[in-house]
C-alpha cells in the first residue's frame, strides 16, 4: 500500500502492534505509518486504536497459544471495536469451516473453525465486511523439502502427487489482496477473496523447485501416520487433519468454481502482482 502510487495517496496507514518500541515497528514509523499499540486481549485499547479509521485489516494468531475459544473472542473484540468506531469496511483474514463442511468427518482444524466463527459473527453484525481467506503458506512448503545424504531433496505429503494445493507468499501478497479489495471496494463487498497465487500439485511444486533451485527432488506420498511423525508434537494432530481436509474434501470446497481465478484477476486487474512458487524460491531458497 505504501508503495502503490493510489492507496499511497488515498490513505494514511495506522500499524498495530503490542509494543511500538521493537525494531519492527521503528522500522514502519521510518516509512511514514502511525503505530500505535494494542492488545486484543485489551477491547478497549483495541477500540482506542481502530478509533477513526475508515477500513480496517483484521488477523488473529491461532498459534500463538492453540486456544480456539481465545481466538474467537479476539476476533470478536476486533469486529466489535469496527462497529462501534462506524468504520466503512473491515478485511479479516479468516478460513473455512472444516468440521461443517465435512459434516463432522474432520473435527481437528481448530485454527480453521475457529476464524470461520469469528467470520459469522462479522456477517451477523451488519458490518461491511470482505473476507480473505489465505491459502497454504508457501514458507511451509519449502521447509518441508528434506534434503538427504546424496543432496536429493524429498517432499513428503500424504496423498498423492495429483491433489492440487493452493499457495501464497503470505508475508509478500497478503498486501497485493488487500490492495485490490480498497481498489474494488463496491465489487468486494461482503464477498470472500481466495488468496493464492494459483492451485499446485505436488508433482508441480517438485518439478518447478528443481528448475528453481538446480537441485534434484522427489515427491514421496507416505502414510497419515507418517505425515503426522513428521511434525512437532505439539501441532501434530492439528495439521495432520488440515491436510486431511485439503485432499478430501479440497482447501476452498464450497467456494464456487472459477472463484479462485477471479481472486487472482482482481489483482493482476488492479496493477498488483503476486507471486509464484518459483519466484518466492528464487528469492528464499538457501540450499
Amino acid at each position: 500500500m505504501l508503495a502503490h502510487p493510489q492507496l499511497s495517496k488515498t490513505y494514511a496507514i495506522r500499524g498495530i502492534t503490542r509494543d511500538p518500541s521493537k525494531p519492527a515497528g521503528e522500522e514502519l514509523k521510518k516509512l511514514g505509518v502511525d503505530v500505535v499499540a494494542a492488545d486484543l486481549n485489551d477491547a478497549n485499547s483495541v477500540k482506542a486504536a481502530i478509533k477513526g479509521s475508515s477500513v480496517v485489516f483484521g488477523v488473529t494468531n491461532f498459534w500463538e497459544g492453540m486456544d480456539a475459544e481465545k481466538e474467537t473472542k479476539q476476533g470478536k473484540t476486533i469486529v466489535d471495536a469496527c462497529k462501534e468506531a462506524n468504520v466503512d469496511r473491515l478485511i479479516f483474514s479468516t478460513l473455512l469451516n472444516v468440521t461443517e463442511l465435512t459434516k463432522g468427518k474432520i473435527t481437528g482444524v481448530a485454527h480453521f473453525d475457529s476464524k470461520a466463527k469469528i467470520e459469522e459473527y462479522a456477517r451477523a453484525s451488519g458490518l461491511p465486511g470482505t473476507y480473505f481467506i489465505p491459502s497454504v503458506f508457501m514458507t511451509g512448503v519449502l521447509h518441508s523439502f528434506q534434503k538427504g545424504a546424496d543432496g536429493t531433496y524429498s517432499y513428503n505429503l500424504p496423498f498423492n502427487s495429483k491433489t492440487k494445493m493452493p499457495l501464497i507468499d503470505a508475508a509478500a501478497d497478503t498486501g497485493a489482496f488487500v490492495g485490490a479489495v480498497l481498489l474494488n471496494l463496491d465489487k468486494t463487498l461482503n464477498k470472500r477473496i481466495l488468496g493464492a497465487a494459483g492451485d499446485y500439485d505436488g508433482e508441480q511444486i517438485v518439478r518447478e523447485f528443481e528448475e528453481a533451485t538446480g537441485k534434484k527432488a522427489v515427491f514421496n506420498e507416505v502414510t497419515y501416520a507418517q505425515f503426522h511423525s513428521f511434525l512437532p508434537a505439539a501441532v501434530a494432530e492439528e495439521l495432520t487433519e488440515n491436510f486431511k481436509f485439503i485432499e478430501e474434501p479440497g482447501y476452498y470446497n464450497g467456494e464456487p468454481e472459477g472463484a479462485l481465478d477471479e481472486s487472482i484477476k482482481l489483482v493482476t486487474d488492479s496493477g498488483l502482482k503476486l507471486t509464484s512458487w518459483k519466484d518466492f524460491l528464487a528469492a528464499h531458497f538457501k540450499g
